[in-house]
């Protein structure tokens, strides 16, 4: 099955004719186009071949010496027809055989009926704003269960499946506490849950997940990709910086549910705002996560240029989807942002401060969420105080209360500025406009050279999208508003596909990354704007209130397990013919272990830690630094916290997909490899975790081997286990104790080393075999998936 052709493309292609009213031409012409035509024959004018251009119908249609390459209505007169059917001619053949494409039967046949029926074109899908459709009929009324389930149930009936039942509820409270807030349950919450039968139970444990402060450190993951978040600086010497404190930022901006709206227009150009407060400036750290190259010899202009190419490009990713870094060197080869466009983009961000320089000037000593922590009490009286301010009447003695309050809170203002400017907050990256009189001109950029200038550019946007508004600021305060306007159409479906891919393994748009004519169509098209809609225009750009839409839904709650016939029919589950189920992420793994040991720290905010990682890692040629393993709770912080090094990032990590920070990570690729198997085997976070877990077994459970096999079982995959699991755990326990009895010395390996030495009183034999018994529990495949 070829990628970027949905399900009833591919069923019209296999037909033997079609009518000219059921062709799609973005679903099932524009892709052909795109991957067969463009790159010779599409926008960009330095690599036109013949003058011809296909991604446009004039070009398609035009007169080129007496051809036209498309005559709608006849296929037979069509250049581009003949061309696709000339057999064994080389010189005539399209593709050109050198290209190594070639049409298939079905593809040809569907591009001469589309000829034949006028070769109607259409803009592309992505970039005509989503507006909200109407629910679509189904015939089973009664499994809906809001109004997103609408257009997955109609397309599963069309298909001839049913949806599949509901998820159990030791399933569903694990999904669900894994999707909002990164970690499985507690045994107490699952009893809780599985105990309430009230209709609104499972709604009321939503509430819960999305109001836990894990929910903020949960998604801020996700965001430190697309943010290329890390420790360093990276290329050669790789030295240290810090950034942890923006990282908090956006946990704290995440857990106060802050408008997506907003929360971008902070990051983008929080120091452009009116009255600029220092959290603000601090959310302008997210552009300066770009790499800083402090290697002797090297030219400061051009990776000042190549840093602020990653923002364009990063920025392009982020709220447009769409692969706008393309465009730096000619005219993007598939989608509408010429050469010339991409460097008014780069005008935007070409007035910035930073010119990477050695110590990443410039910098701002500025709070963190971190440094507020030990002053609560205090925030409690600004807070009761400014109420109080805004509960006051109109009258003259309102007016005099008011009065009086808000000189309290000046002082308890400056009460809390000076005990955290005792705390010596580190400086952190920010950006930091240049002022008028020194601003830079910015140049088109032959082939991409920043030593090669062409024609000066000013600020502007692609005209393929919305323009920006009279009068706005030409500056980055007036990009972000223009990323996040109502008439944007990509925004609001990039994010909500982009957190659907988190909870379901994949976007309705499989490519989150490309929204362009090269990515994929998506699965849903109208599911994608309805949500896209709402997220706008009902949840106002909250993002709990979009996460609780999707994990509210029918469709989240399906089991997820899989028959004969929907492995068949639904082979991907891009029909939503059954729940989500797909390996964990790296950070989740880990943190889960922890959890089930007993040992995963609740500690929020703060410097990076070390967690213990495989000596040696760190022995590259400009050592920055040395790994030195984190003490106490820090050794067991979540994931999120794990100090990042781009040229070496944590080994674990990177064995399960995840990024180095040096670029932009829309999206992590699944792989299975041998190598992370091991990880989770033999590393010693996770054999610590083991033992901390036999330790809880035999302390928790007074009762025998089957008992504490049953207790172990529930603890890791959140569910009793059945009675042929739980006597294979209770025999695998006995082979190992017989082992350790003739081994003390594996025994006292096995259960001591590396969490030291066993409480007095605990046997070393038997500790040592539930050791091997929990690490099995941490492996299995349940246990590192999401069902």
């Amino acid at each position: 099955m070829r990628k970027g052709l949905t399900v009833v493309a591919l069923l019209l292609i296999a037909r033997p004719g079609w009518a000219a009213d059921k062709i799609d031409f973005n679903q099932q012409i524009r892709p052909i186009l795109s991957r067969n035509c463009f790159a010779c024959h599409g926008r960009d004018e330095e690599k036109r071949e013949a003058d011809l251009r296909l991604d446009l119908r004039a070009g398609a249609t035009a007169d080129l010496d007496g051809h036209r390459a498309i005559v709608p209505g006849k296929s037979g007169q069509s250049e581009l027809y003949k061309r696709i059917t000339s057999g064994d001619d080389d010189d005539e053949r399209m593709p050109p055989p050198d290209s190594g494409k070639k049409l298939t039967a079905g593809e040809i046949k569907l591009l001469k009926a589309w000829i034949d029926g006028g070769a109607a074109y259409a803009k592309h899908w992505s970039l005509v704003p989503p507006v909200r459709p109407k629910l679509p009929a189904v015939n089973d009324k009664s499994w809906p269960k809001s109004p997103l389930d609408y257009f997955v149930l109609a397309r599963l009936e069309a298909a001839g499946l049913k949806p599949s039942a509901e998820a159990d509820r030791y399933m569903l409270i694990r999904r669900a506490s894994l999707d909002l807030r990164g970690l499985p349950p507690t045994l107490e919450e699952i009893d809780a849950f599985v105990k309430d039968k009230s209709p609104r139970a499972y709604e009321r444990l939503v509430d819960r997940l999305l109001a836990s402060p894990r929910y903020g450190e949960r998604w801020a993951r996700v965001w430190l990709d697309l943010a290329r978040y890390a420790d360093t600086q990276g290329y050669e010497k790789d030295r240290p910086r810090t950034m942890w404190p923006w990282r908090d930022w956006v946990i704290k901006a995440l857990n106060d549910d802050m408008p997506f709206d907003q929360f971008s227009v902070e990051q983008l150009a929080g120091d452009l705002l009116p009255g600029a407060t220092s959290q603000q400036i601090l959310a302008t750290a997210f552009h300066r996560n770009t790499m800083t190259n402090t290697e002797g010899g090297t030219s400061d202009e051009e990776f000042r240029i190549a840093a602020v190419k990653d923002r364009i490009d990063t920025t392009g990713q982020i709220w447009l989807g769409m692969s706008v870094g393309c465009a730096k060197c000619h005219s993007h080869k598939y989608d509408p942002i010429s050469q010339t466009e991409y460097y008014r983009l780069f005008a935007f961000f070409n007035q910035t401060a930073d010119a990477d320089r050695y110590n990443d000037a410039p910098t701002r000593s500025l709070p963190s969420p971190f440094y507020f922590l030990p002053h609560q009490e205090l925030l409690k009286q600004i807070e009761a105080i400014k109420q109080q301010i805004n509960a006051a009447g109109s009258d003259q003695q309102g007016a005099k209360k008011a009065q009086s309050l808000r000189e309290k809170l000046v002082e308890l203002n400056k009460q809390l500025d000076k005990k955290i400017a005792d705390m010596k907050p580190p400086a952190v990256l920010v950006m930091q406009e240049l002022p008028p009189g020194k601003q830079r001109k910015t140049h088109l950029l032959i082939k991409g050279s920043f030593l090669d200038h062409g024609d000066e550019v000013h600020a502007g946007v692609p005209e393929a999208l919305h323009a920006m508004p009279p009068g706005a600021a030409k500056n980055r305060l007036g990009l972000a508003r223009w990323l996040v306007d109502a008439k944007n159409p990509l925004v609001a479906r990039v994010t909500v596909n982009r957190h659907w891919s988190r909870m379901f393994g994949v976007g309705l748009v499989e490519t989150e990354e490309d929204f362009g004519t090269q990515g994929d169509p998506p699965s849903h098209p109208q599911l994608l704007d309805y949500l896209a809609v709402e997220f706008q225009q009902t949840h106002r750009w909250s993002l709990k209130k979009l996460c609780k839409s999707i994990v509210m839904s029918a469709t989240y709650r399906q089991t997820s397990h899989v028959t004969p016939d929907r492995l068949q029919k639904d082979r991907r589950n891009r029909l939503l013919s059954r729940g989500p189920r797909f390996r964990l992420e790296a950070e989740m793994i880990r943190d889960q272990a922890l959890h089930a040991g007993g040992l995963l720290s609740k500690k929020m905010y703060g410097p990076s830690v070390m967690p213990p990682q495989p000596d040696g890692t760190w022995q590259t040629v400009y050592n920055s630094g040395k790994w030195v393993t984190s003490k106490g709770e820090d050794r067991f912080r979540r994931g999120l916290y794990t100090y990042l090094k781009r040229t070496s990032p944590y080994p674990s990590f990177l064995l399960f997909d995840g990024g180095s920070g040096e670029v932009c990570m829309v999206r992590r690729i699944r792989t299975n490899t041998t190598t992370a198997a091991l990880v989770t085997l033999n590393d010693p976070v996770y054999t610590e975790a083991a033992q901390a877990l036999a330790r809880r077994i035999v302390t928790d459970v007074k009762g025998d081997a089957t008992q504490r096999s049953a207790y172990a079982w529930r603890r890791v995959t959140g569910r009793p286990g059945r009675k042929n699991e739980l006597e294979r755990i209770a025999r695998l326990y006995r082979e190992q104790l017989a082992h350790y009895r003739q081994h003390a010395d594996a025994a006292k390996a096995m259960a001591t080393d590396p969490l030291g030495p066993l409480p007095e009183g605990m046997n070393t034999a038997e500790l040592a075999a539930w050791t091997v018994v929990a690490a099995a529990l941490l492996n299995l495949d349940e246990t590192l998936t999401k069902g």
